[in-house]
């Protein structure tokens, strides 16, 4: 190994593998310490990624020359746009994933990857001098300098595992939880606190009744997540949809009792909105079922998840359960749910960069930072490990504003606000989202990659060429016309008012009862040459380009309040400001301030408890 590493990622989960690979390949010499080199990647909730508002993620995280979503799309099983029915804005991308090979991929990723090195062991402490970390200590005894470290520790800080009655150390199954780390960052004046999650049993498909269960299958045209030349699936995996019944929450109601969650065994935190069956059932009292989604585990294993039924109720409740469910009537279990609870740390103790405000070249990501879901900490991994390279080659810190991504969402919602239950995000949380769409990141994002280092030329140059094909599109819609007796009868059969004269497609399109799909169809009555051109384009073009017309009064709005928001961002306040000396402040607003340390006055008016009196009065106090 090297004397000496610009970056040290602990722990190879999401989020340690984007920052690992983040700062490598912008130049960085690394080390990713793993607890088990044959854990690389591991999914250990459901095999999926994507989904509401985390689709958009991974694209984002794509665009930046990161990872993920080029490694989902060589190893998904199954690819579905969910929200089709809704808007451009809630349209998100989810694939099921083989598991098996998502984690071999991560890995052969990481292993191609220039200048990481990798060592298996447990970090125990951090090395710390005059305010900076210097590097690592192990479990084994080593020590590992570093001129930066990034932890990204998962739910294995002082991890406790919860299966009914029983109750033993572990972050995962079959792997240990990590001890020390949390006591000394705590020494260190770092806040800490616990949450929970949870997974399901995973059961033998084989022994499953299909025939009783709905099928859901993929996209009859799948996409894909990479902007990159990665291959569209030809075939793919059903998964199911069955659902739990009154007999089925009268034998789980039978192991409350044993209950951890119910006894008060777990302190922790849980997620709101991904409960536990039994939590589901004590919450939702009035519903008498709850939908269950079997999802296969890949492409060559009969293992089949539960995906909600997650449970840490007695392994012998959970089987009777399971086999009261339409399907599951001769269901074998192969490992039982169960719960694990874990440290965090609030995140309001970080920087916009997730470097930590108590020690310089500290970075904390992913679930230590109190967020849930592959997606969201693989985002922050991104973040963290572009930074620690920043930081230690002296150049400027990297973040995504609110309007540029989603991921400026995250990042800015848990410095600012902090998070109280595992944080998951959802396309409600941005108030740009008809911006953050999932088709339009590449245009958003690929240039602050490519000006890292992140994403190729090549990759830049496509996100160009896309831009002027688009442009060109929005062009050709304006200008082409059609004639009423060219689409009044079709105009009526879509319920939609006939022209009395010409008009412009661009115009057609405006209409909510015409949907974006409409377009060729609209070219096609036009004019031979208008349909010719547009078979050069690509699909996902010619739908962005009708998206941006369709939308064009709502985007404009938006892109005006993104501006607005802007300027509040611009008005930096000093890092040794004293709220003090501003009297007039509300106590609340004034405390919170203090504690929060906002770096702009934009961050300052996301502050829950800082009034809008309060921002005006800062205002009037620093000259504006």
């Amino acid at each position: 190994m090297h004397s000496t590493y610009d970056v040290i990622v602990v722990g190879a989960g999401h989020a340690g593998c984007e920052a690992a690979t983040a700062a490598a390949t912008m130049g960085s010499s690394v080390l990713l310490i793993t607890m088990n080199m044959h854990t690389i990647a591991q999914m250990s909730c459901n095999p999926a990624m994507g989904g509401v508002a985390k689709g958009q993620i991974v694209r984002e995280i794509d665009a930046l020359g990161g990872q993920s979503g080029i490694i989902s799309d060589k190893t998904m099983i199954q690819f579905r746009m969910l929200n089709r029915s809704k808007g451009p804005a809630m349209w998100s991308p989810r694939c099921q994933s083989d598991r098996v090979m998502f984690a071999q991929e991560w890995r052969d990723t990481l292993e191609r990857t220039m200048n990481v090195d990798f060592w298996q062991d447990t970090v125990s402490e951090i090395i710390v001098k005059d305010d900076r970390v210097r590097g690592v200590k192990t479990s084994l005894g080593v020590t590992i300098s570093g001129k930066s470290v990034v932890l990204t520790n998962g739910t294995f800080l002082n991890g406790q595992m919860f299966i009914g009655e029983k109750t033993f150390g572990g972050g995962r199954t079959g792997e240990r939880s990590a001890t020390g780390l949390t006591e000394q960052l705590v020494s260190l004046g770092f806040e800490t606190g616990r949450m929970k999650t949870g997974t399901p049993p995973r059961v033998d498909g084989r022994s499953l009744n299909f025939s009783r269960m709905e099928e859901q299958m993929g996209d009859e045209n799948p996409g894909k997540f990479s902007y990159s030349d990665t291959a569209a699936l030809t075939k793919q995996r059903s998964c199911w949809i069955t659902y739990t019944d009154e007999s089925v929450h009268n034998v789980l109601k039978e192991g409350f009792e044993k209950s951890p969650m119910f006894t008060g065994r777990i302190k922790g935190l849980g997620p709101r909105y991904c409960p536990s069956i039994e939590d589901k059932i004590n919450r939702f009292a009035d519903k008498d079922r709850h939908q269950i989604f079997v999802e296969p585990e890949g492409w060559n294993t009969v293992e089949v998840y539960v995906n909600g039924f997650s449970t840490s109720l007695p392994e012998e409740v959970q089987h009777r359960a399971l086999q009261k469910i339409a399907g599951f009537e001769k269901a074998k279990m192969f490992r039982p749910g169960y719960a694990v609870e874990y440290d965090f740390f609030p995140p309001t103790q970080l920087k916009p960069t997730l470097e930590t405000i108590k020690v310089a070249n500290l970075f904390f990501a992913g679930q230590i930072n109190g967020t849930t879901g592959y997606e969201e900490a693989a985002c922050q991994g991104l973040i963290a490990g572009i930074n620690a390279h920043q930081n230690v080659h002296e150049k400027e810190p990297f973040t995504v504003k609110r309007s540029e991504g989603y991921v400026g969402v995250l990042i800015d919602d848990l410095i600012t606000k902090g998070t109280e239950e595992p944080y998951r995000m959802f396309t409600s949380r941005a108030e740009f989202r008809t911006l953050l769409r999932q088709d339009n990141a590449d245009l958003r994002l690929t240039e602050m990659g490519h000006k890292l280092g992140l994403a190729s030329d090549e990759r830049w140059a496509n996100t160009k060429a896309k831009q002027v094909s688009i442009d060109r599109l929005t062009q050709l819609f304006r200008e082409t016309k059609l004639r009423p007796e060219e689409v009044n009868d079709w105009l009526v059969n879509r319920e939609s008012a006939p022209l009395r004269e010409k008009s412009t497609v661009y115009s057609l399109l405006k209409r909510p009862e015409i949907e974006t799909a409409d377009a060729l169809t609209l070219l096609e009555m036009a004019s031979t040459a208008a349909e010719n051109e547009l078979q050069s384009y690509a699909k996902e073009t010619v739908e962005q380009a009708v998206i941006e017309l369709k939308y064009d009064d709502y985007l404009s709005r938006e892109r005006q309040n993104a501006e607005k928001l802007s300027r509040w961002e611009s008005l930096e306040i000093a890092p040794i400001f004293d709220f003090d000396n501003v009297k007039a402040l509300s106590f609340e607003g004034r405390e919170k301030l203090k504690k929060l340390r906002p770096r702009t006055i934009g961050q300052a008016t996301r502050i829950s408890g800082v009034s809008p009196s309060d921002i005006s009065i800062l205002l009037v106090y620093m000259g504006r």
